[in-house]
């Protein structure tokens, strides 16, 4: 019995040849994702920057989002942010940190519950004052930058120099990338967008070491091959395997999107953002870093 492939066996695709369009097209993106983040920031959820979340659902079955905006101006509490999800009754409404500290946050919640409390069902409701979102945000980022070192040691180890410069090459621009993303579509950055940052460095480190170790493999075995060659040789070699894996983790991260709920929404569509930049980049920008820095003969050091 033949077993299902996602590419053919003998395949000879010449992905070294788009490598003339995939660098232009990644240093673009990568500029836009810098010009984002400085001009626009991220949109920090309530753990970073402080406030008050609360989720709500209108007993009547349709949530009035106009209404739940003029709150802000109707309690002087400055801007709050109004979001719908699920369905037509849910919303979420984000406070920013009132003047007065917790005793003001507190009343200001107050206020809301008792204008809101006849027409809608509080499902949940966050408070984080800024003293612990300051701590959250130092702790993500040490976590963050902890995790992206301990990965480069890794990979200098790991390899010969000049594939271990491409592979800190392509885990860079896959974090880079993922921080523009949420520049560019303002999702909420909060915990869950740590968790997802540090998954997608697992999963760019994963795809990579695969498509590396391959490499390395047929620099043994074909040591008179071209390099362009032998990198399209080796990628086709485990296409099969990386479609293969992009597209279950695509499929569980779907599931996660469509019925996991507003909570881990920013985890799930990172994830789905990160299994793809991680594909591309361990193909079309690692890969071709070792035609450029010119290498020869690698031996295991493993």
């Amino acid at each position: 019995m033949r077993t299902f492939r996602l590419a053919p066996d003998n395949m000879t695709f010449g992905f070294m040849r788009l490598r003339r369009v995939s660098y232009p097209f990644s240093a673009l993106m990568s500029i836009i994702s810098v010009l984002m983040f400085l001009s626009w920031g991220l949109n920090f959820g309530i753990d970073f920057a402080g406030g008050t979340l609360m989720e709500v659902r209108a007993k009547s079955g349709q949530a009035d989002l106009s209404a739940l905006r003029g709150l802000g101006d109707r309690f002087a509490l400055g801007e709050v942010e109004v979001q719908a999800f699920g369905g037509n009754a849910d919303a979420t409404l984000r406070i920013r940190l009132q003047p007065g500290g917790d005793a003001a946050q507190q009343a200001a919640v107050e206020r809301v519950r008792e204008t809101l409390g006849a027409a809608y069902e509080f499902r949940r409701v966050e408070v984080v004052g800024p003293r612990v979102s300051g701590e959250l945000v130092q702790s993500g980022t040490l976590g963050v930058v902890l995790s992206i070192i301990s990965v480069l040691i890794y990979l200098w180890f790991r390899y010969e120099w000049q594939l271990a410069i491409a592979a800190v090459i392509a885990t860079m621009h896959d974090l880079l990338l993922t921080v523009g993303f949420f520049a560019v579509t303002r999702l909420e950055f909060n915990i869950t967008s740590i968790a997802a940052i540090l998954t997608i460095v697992g999963l760019s480190l994963n795809e990579t070491v695969v498509v590396l170790d391959r490499i390395r493999e047929m620099m043994k075995k074909y040591k008179k091959l071209p390099i362009p060659q032998m990198i399209d040789l080796s990628i086709n070699a485990v296409l099969s395997r990386t479609i293969m894996t992009s597209t279950t983790t695509t499929l569980a991260l779907l599931a996660l999107v469509l019925f996991g709920g507003h909570v881990i929404q920013s985890f799930s569509l990172a994830m789905m953002w990160g299994v793809l930049v991680a594909t591309y980049s361990s193909i079309f920008i690692c890969s071709p870093i070792l035609i450029y820095l010119g290498v020869r003969d690698a031996t295991d050091k493993g």
